[in-house]
This record gives C-alpha cells, sequence and structure tokens, in this order.
C-alpha cells in the first residue's frame, strides 16, 4: 500500500504490526484514545524494604521469563552501562525472546549484538540504533522487526498501550531506599531523567538502579517513590564525559560554520524573530554553531529568547547565563555544561517527554515553538528527511525528536552539507522517510538554501535578503553534478524494521541490505 509520502508498505507489516499507512503529519492528530494502565502490585507490608542486592535478584522478583519486553533509557547516550549489565544477567539465566524498548541504543550497547544472534532479544523498540547493532538488524540478524519511533511517538505508543512495557530499568545518578530518583547529585550524574517517566508511570515492575544510595527523602525527585517497586545499587551506572560524544560535539567544521551562519541570518529575517521568541537545536554541528552565531546578534540588538527548548548543549546554557534566555526546558542534557547548569540555574528546567513532543496529549511544548534547527542524512525534493538510515542502506542514526518538532515549529530549518563525504545529501528520494516534507520549511547546503514552495510567507520575506537561494532541485543537480547520481542500495525483499510516525502510523519500512562488509 503507497502511503501519503510515496512509500510502499508492504500489506503483511500492516497486518503483523496492526499498523496504519502513513496520512500526513496531522491526520489523526484529533484522535482519541484512552490511557493504557500498568499492573500495580501495593506495598503488602508498609515496612518491606525495596532495597536489593543485585539485578540478578531483582530480575527474579520481578519474576523475568521468556517473551517479556523491558525498557531502558540513553541519558548517558555512548556511556550508559545499565543496559548492557541487566542484559547480561538476563542472558546468564538463559532467558529468551525479549524485546528491548528503549528510548535509544547507540555503540555502547554493542556488547548486547550476541545476544540478538541467539535469540534472547528478538525485538527493538527504539528511537534509533547505531554501531553494531544497527548492523544487526540491517542484514537480519535480529529475529522480529525493529520499531523506531520519535520521543514523542514513544511516549504515545506507552500511554495509549499499544507498548506494554513488563519490566523497566531506569538508571538513576541518585535514588534513596524508597525509590526516589533524581538525575543530579551523583557521581554519574546525566541532568534530567525525562525520558524514563513514562517508563515508570506505565511499566508493570520498575526498577531504580543507582550507584549512589542517598538518605530518604530524595527530593525533589524526578521520579516518585510510587512508581518504583525495588532499588538496586551497584558500582556505576554510567560514564557521564562519554555523554558528548559524536554528533554532540561542537565543531570546528567551516562549512558547518558558513551554514550556521546561513542560518543565523535566515532566523532574524523572519517575522518570527522578536524579543520572546522560542527556539530548539539539534545537537549537529551546524546547528550548535548557529545558537552561537545567533547569541552574538541577540545581544547587538537587546533581543532575548523566551523558551530554549529541547536537548539542551552548552551554547543554549551559556545564552541563559549571560540573560539572552528567559528559561530553558530540557528532555536531555547533551555535555557536563547542561548537566551543571541544569542543577545551579533555577531557570533550567526539567521536563517529561510526554510535555515535550507527545502528539496525542492536550498540548506539548513543541508546538510553542517559533524555530527549530535540525540535521539530516538526506534530503529529497520534496523536503522528506531521513536521519535514520544511511545511503549504504545501514540502520546508523534516531529519530529523536526530529519529527516532533519539525511539526511543531511555526519554521523548520534543515541544515545538511550538499555531500555526506561523496554522497550526495540532497537527492531524489532518501533511502528512508522519517520526517515529511510538509513539516520542513526551509533546507540549508553549503551550496544554497531552498525554501519549501509550501511557504510563499517566507520566500516573500527573504526577497531582499542576500543569502544565496534556489530550488532544491537546483541543490540535487548541483550535488549530481560534483559526484554523480549514485546507484540505489540493493535491499532484499525481507522487512527488518519499520520506521513509525509520531501519530502511530507506518511512514517507511526499512529492508535486509543484501550485501554489507561491517568494518570496526
Amino acid at each position: 500500500m503507497i502511503n501519503s509520502v510515496g512509500r510502499d508498505i508492504p500489506e503483511e507489516v500492516l497486518k503483523a504490526t496492526g499498523m496504519k499507512p502513513f496520512a500526513g503529519a496531522y491526520a489523526r492528530h484529533n484522535e482519541k484514545y484512552t490511557k493504557a494502565a500498568p499492573t500495580v502490585r501495593g506495598v503488602v507490608d508498609p515496612k518491606e524494604s525495596k532495597m536489593v542486592d543485585s539485578i540478578a535478584e531483582v530480575l527474579k522478583k520481578c519474576e523475568i521469563k521468556d517473551g517479556m519486553t523491558i525498557s531502558f533509557h540513553h541519558h548517558f547516550r555512548e556511556g550508559d552501562l545499565v543496559v548492557n549489565m541487566v542484559m547480561e544477567e538476563i542472558h546468564k539465566m538463559g532467558i529468551k525472546d525479549i524485546t528491548i524498548c528503549a528510548s535509544s541504543l547507540g555503540k555502547a550497547h554493542n556488547p548486547i549484538v550476541p545476544m540478538i544472534e541467539d535469540g534472547t532479544i528478538t525485538g527493538i523498540q527504539s528511537s534509533g540504533v547505531r554501531g553494531q547493532i544497527g548492523e544487526a538488524i540491517s542484514t537480519g540478524k535480529l529475529k522480529g522487526l525493529a520499531i523506531m519511533r520519535s520521543h514523542g511517538g514513544r511516549v504515545r505508543a506507552i500511554e495509549s498501550g499499544d507498548v506494554h512495557i513488563d519490566i523497566a530499568f531506569i538508571g538513576a545518578p541518585t535514588c534513596d531506599c524508597y525509590g526516589n530518583m533524581r538525575a543530579v547529585g551523583g557521581k554519574s550524574d546525566c541532568g534530567v531523567l525525562s525520558y524514563a517517566y513514562v517508563d515508570a508511570q506505565y511499566a508493570d515492575k520498575v526498577v531504580a538502579i543507582t550507584d549512589t544510595l542517598v538518605p530518604y527523602p530524595n527530593l525533589p525527585a524526578s521520579i516518585s517513590q510510587v512508581y518504583v517497586d525495588y532499588v538496586v545499587k551497584v558500582d556505576e551506572i554510567g560514564n557521564p564525559a562519554k555523554i558528548a560524544t559524536g554528533a554532540a560535539k561542537p565543531t570546528t567544521d567551516v562549512r558547518k560554520i558558513m551554514m550556521a551562519d546561513y542560518c543565523t541570518q535566515f532566523v532574524i529575517n523572519t517575522p518570527y524573530f522578536k524579543d520572546g521568541f522560542s527556539y530548539q537545536t539539534g545537537v549537529g554541528g551546524a546547528s550548535i554553531a548557529s545558537t552561537i552565531s545567533l547569541g552574538k546578534i541577540m545581544k547587538e540588538r537587546g533581543i532575548k529568547m523566551g523558551l530554549g527548548l529541547g536537548g539542551i548543549a552548552g551554547p543554549m546554557c551559556n545564552l541563559l547565563k549571560e540573560g539572552l534566555i528567559e528559561k530553558l526546558v530540557d528532555t536531555q542534557d547533551f555535555d557536563l555544561t547542561a548537566i551543571e547548569s541544569v542543577k545551579e540555574n533555577p531557570n533550567h528546567f526539567e521536563i517529561t517527554a510526554s510535555e515535550y513532543a507527545n502528539p496525542m496529549n492536550k498540548g506539548a511544548y513543541v508546538n510553542q515553538l517559533d524555530f527549530v534547527i535540525l540535521a539530516s542524512l538526506e534530503v529529497d525534493v520534496n523536503f522528506n528527511c531521513n536521519v535514520v538510515v544511511g545511503s549504504d542502506g545501514m540502520i546508523t542514526g534516531a529519530q529523536g525528536g526530529h519529527p516532533d518538532t519539525a511539526a511543531g515549529a511555526k519554521c523548520t530549518i534543515v541544515i545538511a552539507p550538499l555531500l555526506q563525504g561523496r554522497i550526495p545529501a540532497i537527492c531524489d528520494e532518501c533511502t528512508a522517510i522519517t520526517t515529511p516534507g510538509e513539516t520542513v520549511d526551509v533546507v540549508i547546503t553549503d551550496y544554497g538554501i531552498a525554501i519549501n514552495p509550501r511557504r510563499q510567507d517566507l520566500i516573500e520575506c527573504m526577497k531582499d535578503v542576500k543569502l544565496p537561494f534556489c530550488t532544491i532541485e537546483e541543490l540535487r543537480d548541483k550535488a549530481y553534478a560534483i559526484v554523480g547520481k549514485p546507484d540505489p542500495v540493493k535491499f532484499g525483499d525481507r522487512v527488518v524494521g519499520v520506521i513509525e510516525s509520531r501519530d502511530g502510523t507506518i511512514i517507511d519500512v526499512v529492508r535486509e541490505i543484501k550485501k554489507y562488509e561491517f568494518e570496526d
């Protein structure tokens, strides 16, 4: 069946998942659902201790068994240790057919790949995957389907009951003996626990795993004792130094800095750039650089940002500290500066992922964005974006909040170099679609800027602005003229992954790649 962005969704996938084809970014926003509910075991003895000596013991108390769905959060990014330590114990117990429902999985979790190969793990649901897990899925080693959701889409899926979590494992930088968790105050701080909040609310069993046990009560709690069944103290849950890795690092690349300058010039020439505007940026190098350059102009003109939103990195915290932002509202911290800021600055606030981006609650923060600055692996001539599948067919990224913020913001700007190495980033057709072009307003490259024809208002306000404007087709033609039009990836027939739209429909599928030689 062909969906509204022109992707062929096999009937067998629709039947197997119970999902519908994507029908448009806002097609389901008026639909109703009744929130799901976990199975709760109340405290029988008020004096009963929640403390458990080991992960192995807590798995027994939670009655782990074949076929369960367990969940994790990824606030430690490449420094996370919780997924591996839990899965190692599950593997030792001989448990099979586990589905992992994580807010994201990365290279830190490469050690679980043998568990995919031997059937311990047969399902993965995540914002995305990187490293050897992506290779394992792309080459058909996962028995079941990998389902990739945006951050808002994951919350919607759990709240609506599309996903039922049997046991949630939450890495808590600090926790007391009764389960009050905070993301700060310990030796392994990660800033916020936004993604784990919905897991705590809706999982049948909730296990807090901490390396810093603090006196009761641990307040103000990010996640309350009322949701927590057990607490396990371990030596180490994560390495904060590895949070700022890969895309989350600031850039010194001249091309990315140039694109950041283009972005800033575009932003300041829109009607939305005025005192009190709201803004979010991704963690790509150019996106972070655009925040720095925008801050300089804000200071010159005496303009303050009313709301800075999303995953937060150092440059946004610096603007808050300088008084150029009124409030930072935070769902994930991308570096140590952001972690320190949320601990110390009273105008830096933690919110849940549902408050941030759930498309089917009564109003998420993304809906109040004036600007969002995003990156993309590929953009096609219809402004559709791909942030999950590499041009070689390998699953290598994550949706994150990309589709959520694009759908909510008044002005969605995507920054992408014309070429990713020798591969055109602007192309006829994306390898996969994660964000529909109807929600993307502007594409900025190092060779020019294209405004979506849907946004005639933006085209009009830029008519006298001296920036290198062109059409998206002209950008594609420039890319093909430099490196040629690449041959399409050779996929097999088997569907190995589903890219779920934030509203719970299927925007695209990922097929097994016929041949891929993985290199360390």
